[in-house]
């Protein structure tokens, strides 16, 4: 199956690294022309030097008016994925205030405020598009000391319907995919020490945890035309973790 973004632009958050610079390589690699946000500029500069067709920017999604100010006037964009995140694993207990307002700010309110942003554009232009929020299966089930990331994952789902309601009549697709543990950078070194795994490993019924190639062709798959009925889903990618 051939997926072709060629003549779109697309904006991807959170991709210094991880799952959003994969998704940025891939757009690319379809054709897309990317613009690819966040916060580590040397990490950017890096992408960019390997996919020199990728324009970058650097600004903290969780500030709300450097956003704006940062995107208001970046010109048209036809596919928004927002993958910005940061997770928390914290004893309910021991959770302060900041944190909640760290994680809600980047995970929750910076992406309404980016997904606005952009929707706006795409409603002034008459032009469809497809938005793509990468959620977790945080929200989906319970996991233990994850009381307020999966909070700020559970207001993305929820979002994510209402948008798909609202801008459905505009032809602007919204859907959201909801990943187990992927094996990033990041997720290889917290991961594999079996003591950890072991308990997350044990349901999840195909026994492993998921690659990023797994999100990243959800991704383009949502956001292409060959999804062009599918809107407002939760897609988990989850090896059958929430169905155990």
């Amino acid at each position: 199956m051939q997926i072709c973004f060629s003549g779109k632009r697309a904006l991807v958050t959170g991709a210094s690294r991880g799952i959003g610079r994969a998704i940025a390589v891939e757009l690319a690699a379809c054709g897309a022309k990317v613009v690819a946000v966040g916060r580590s500029r040397p990490d950017l500069e890096s992408l960019k030097s390997e996919v020199p067709t990728v324009e970058i920017l650097t600004v903290d999604i969780s500030d709300w008016n450097s956003t704006t100010r940062a995107l208001q006037d970046l010109g048209p964009v036809d596919l928004l994925v927002n993958n910005a995140g940061e997770g928390m694993i914290k004893s309910l207990v021991d959770v302060e205030e900041q944190d909640v307002d760290r994680i809600l700010a980047l995970n929750t309110k910076g992406l309404i405020n980016v997904t606005r942003l952009v929707a706006r554009d795409m409603i002034a232009r008459k032009a469809p598009g497809a938005i793509v929020n990468v959620s977790s299966q945080a929200s989906l089930a319970g996991l233990l000391r994850h009381t307020v990331y999966a909070a700020s994952k559970g207001a993305v789902d929820a979002f994510t319907r209402a948008c798909a309601l609202e801008l459905g009549p505009h032809g602007i697709r919204v859907n959201a995919v909801n990943p187990t543990v992927i094996m990033t950078e990041m997720g290889r070194k917290w991961w594999t020490e079996p003591a950890r795994a072991g308990t997350m490993l044990h349901k999840i019924p195909l026994g492993r945890f998921g690659e990023v190639a797994e999100v990243v062709d959800a991704v383009l798959y949502l956001l292409s035309d060959k999804a062009s009925m599918i809107t407002g889903t939760c897609l988990p990618i989850d090896g059958g973790f929430v169905s155990a």
